[in-house]
């Protein structure tokens, strides 16, 4: 997903200042507004198989 939907995503949910958020940044805060761990890109072979972001973040954290 590109930055840009990301952004919108955020503003949709009232994250403030999404707009100076960074990429990893702006799904950290999303992740945590949903009520999750901000995870994204921590976690090399995660189980999560339903998350939104798990294929970028994987293709990320296993590298």
């Amino acid at each position: 997903m590109n930055v840009k939907k990301i952004q919108l995503h955020a503003k949709a949910m009232g994250i403030k200042n999404y707009s100076r958020l960074k990429k990893t940044e702006l799904i950290w805060a999303i992740q945590e507004a949903e009520g999750h761990d901000p995870c994204y890109t921590k976690i090399p072979h995660c189980g999560q198989m339903d998350c939104c972001w798990r294929e970028d973040c994987q293709e990320i954290a296993n590298h």
